[in-house]
């Protein structure tokens, strides 16, 4: 029982599963700790309304004591001070007067702790990345009451997103969109929300290499009809840009991303109104032409098929990632015509296969649970087609003859991949009558081993057929 619980603990702590898995281990072992008897009375699920009340009362709680502290604090510095001004009145100290301003009129009576602010902001981020509820999250942001804050909840969201998939940058460029096309966000705090990460971009490129495109994914959907001006957003960018010398960098993939949602005309006509030109971003000395014409010629380096390899046995095999992280990884650094690529497809079941294997040489044995774990993912890029199937089972073939041909493993693979339907008849039948010379290397000892598998397999179609 303790290993169980010593490996939900390491599960928690880790945080590679969604929060609302993490709190439900958390429950359990807290349960466990308190003797199976639980610290509250189980009153069913929460409204979203009684959670909204519970936040603000929260909140509200959390202010009362902030102001007690700053009013204790300014009370022992001027014991005297019984009303403004007067003979014998001590000069406000500068937490008074920040207390006093900050219960002037307006709904931000308090600022809390950066610390909170983070907290809070985390905890809305996770659930809009999780459920992508723009009305909710609209809300809880609302409800943070720290417009003068917002700029954290910004800067999290671009550091929470910059590694994940395409769309979920879109999801959150478009959630920023909404929000000031609210008056939610200022606008100011989103320059300073975004500001924070373009000044480290360059140094976070070496890890990163298309961050720039990354932060023009989350940036261009604010350029839609009721957000920001071209205008104004690249001129608030650029002071933090300039200073580095990459404001043209990023501005040329804003304007490819929006080339690809509208027509490159009405682009062009965008830009001439705003009344800008490449010479406000770009280094003094750096020829305007020559950059725009590397950028028109300039594309992102497809991985070659090593490097796929490489990344793809990491995640299934060292990093034990989620299918989750497993899209997110592959939309951020594919498009989709390298998705269904004999590359992708074979670098995917070789790794899915060999994360697969136990045992060694004549032991080995294929632990189905992983394959099963897995069907999510080869499902979703086999896609019921047998030409990708075919690939897949290529790779199988030679990760094989990779093992050294191990006693019956193939045949464990097939009977598995077939009764989860991950691979057709149609592409185990094409499979076997292959006669491509590329794809030769081992095919006779794999044909031998799986014979029993097709004799079953017509034997079975024969049956159904009689039927």
């Amino acid at each position: 029982m303790d290993q169980y619980f010593h490996q939900m603990e390491k599960i928690v702590k880790e945080r590679k599963t969604s929060s609302r898995i993490r709190f439900m281990l958390q429950d359990v072992i807290d349960l466990r700790l308190h003797n199976w008897v639980s610290r509250r009375v189980d009153q069913g699920p929460k409204t979203i309304e009684q959670i909204h009340k519970e936040a603000r009362i929260e909140e509200q709680e959390e202010q009362r004591k902030v102001h007690q502290q700053l009013m204790s604090k300014d009370n022992k510095r001027r014991p005297g001070r019984v009303g403004q001004g007067g003979a014998g009145s001590a000069p406000l100290s500068s937490t008074a007067v920040e207390l006093e301003a900050a219960e002037g009129p307006g709904p931000e009576k308090f600022l809390v702790p950066v610390e909170e602010m983070e907290r809070r902001c985390k905890a809305i981020m996770e659930e809009f990345l999780h459920i992508t509820d723009y009305k909710e999250a609209a809300q809880c942001v609302e409800e943070l009451e720290q417009e003068a804050q917002l700029h954290v909840f910004v800067r999290l969201g671009v550091e929470s997103t910059l590694e994940r998939s395409q769309t979920t940058r879109e999801n959150l460029g478009l959630l920023f969109f909404q929000l000031l096309q609210s008056g939610t966000l200022p606008k100011e705090q989103l320059f300073k929300g975004f500001g924070e990460t373009l000044e480290l971009a360059d140094d976070m490129a070496i890890d990163i290499p298309h961050v720039w495109l990354y932060l023009a994914q989350l940036l261009s959907p604010v350029l839609q009809d009721g957000g920001l001006s071209m205008r104004q957003l690249f001129s608030e960018l650029s002071k933090f840009l300039l200073p580095v010398g990459r404001a043209g960098i990023l501005f040329s993939e804003i304007l490819h991303l929006l080339c690809k949602q509208m027509s490159h005309r009405k682009v062009a006509a965008l830009w001439r109104e705003s009344g800008l030109s490449w010479s406000d971003f770009l280094p003094e000395g750096e020829d305007v032409q020559a950059f725009i014409s590397k950028q028109v010629r300039q594309s992102p380096r497809a991985l070659s098929p090593e490097e796929i390899s490489e990344h793809l046995e990491k995640l299934l095999l060292e990093d034990g990632a989620s299918d989750e992280q497993i899209f997110d990884w592959v939309e951020a650094n594919m498009d989709e015509s390298e998705m269904s690529s004999s590359p992708f497809l074979r670098a995917l079941m070789t790794a899915v296969c060999k994360a697969a294997v136990r045992g060694e040489s004549t032991s080995c044995r294929v632990d189905t649970s992983i394959i099963q774990r897995r069907l999510p993912v080869l499902l979703k890029y086999l896609n019921s087609d047998t030409e990708r199937q075919l690939q897949a089972l290529y790779a199988l073939q030679a990760l094989m003859v990779s093992l050294d041909q191990p006693p019956n493993l193939l045949r464990m693979f097939f009977d598995c991949l077939y009764d989860e339907d991950v691979i057709s008849e149609d592409a185990f039948y094409k499979w076997e009558t292959s006669k491509d010379p590329a794809e030769q290397r081992g095919k006779g000892v794999a044909l031998k081993s799986v014979t029993a598998f097709f004799t079953w397999l017509r034997e079975a179609e024969e049956e159904s057929e009689d039927n």
